[in-house]
């Protein structure tokens, strides 16, 4: 008798979420196809459809459960954080490290914000994008009332700077093919971010 136990529904979800995270770091995730995610899980597209009733159902699976756990590990960051600005670094190191953990996440995220239609799964990026924005908005705002940061910060724009700061470690290291290269410079480029935010503080009587 076989060792070897059934997976349940939800856990075969699971699993072709995984799967699609794993073929993203490995090719552009406009080339994943059902068939492609199927012959990795070694098993056939009609068990596949089983659990998703279309291709954009996966893209929507996988695109919602990417959200939950990047959410989920930057609010723990910075629950452990004992100030506004240690939050905000703690959520830049988590961000990055969710990154190098899930190469293909930064590929999927932005292969769905590329599309022309509005998928259900480009909607949730949008939103995911939406709610990590608040959440650093949120922070600056905190930190200017602990009065480690100026009053007279842009908080918007301070939080588009966040976001394009880890924005640009992807790109570079998408460019040079490894993404410990984006561990490398985290904490070089956040040290910039930091000095570029607090640079207006006493400047002002």
């Amino acid at each position: 008798m076989s060792g070897k136990r059934n997976l349940t529904a939800e856990e075969r979800r699971e699993r072709t979420v995984d799967t699609v995270i794993e073929l993203s770091a490995q090719d552009d995730p406009a080339n994943i196809t059902t068939g492609s995610i199927a012959k990795h899980m070694q098993v056939t597209q009609g068990a596949l459809f089983r659990h998703f009733p279309s291709k954009d159902a996966v893209w929507e699976a996988v695109i919602g459960r990417i959200a939950e756990r990047i959410i989920k590990r930057l609010d723990r960051a910075a629950a452990s954080a004992d100030s506004p600005l240690a939050a905000l670094e703690a959520m830049f190191h988590a961000h990055i490290a969710f990154i190098v953990d899930h190469p293909g996440v930064p590929r999927l995220m932005m292969g769905q914000l590329q599309h022309a239609r509005p998928t259900p799964a480009r909607r949730m990026v949008r939103s995911l994008l939406f709610l990590y924005r608040e959440r650093i908005e949120k922070l600056l705002i905190e930190a200017q009332e602990a009065g480690e940061l100026p009053r007279e910060l842009d908080v918007e724009a301070a939080a588009t700077q966040f976001i394009g700061t880890i924005q640009g470690l992807v790109v570079q290291s998408l460019m040079i093919g490894t993404m410990n290269h984006i561990t490398e410079q985290a904490q070089g480029a956040f040290d910039l971010y930091c000095n570029g935010i607090q640079k207006e503080r006493g400047t002002h009587p």
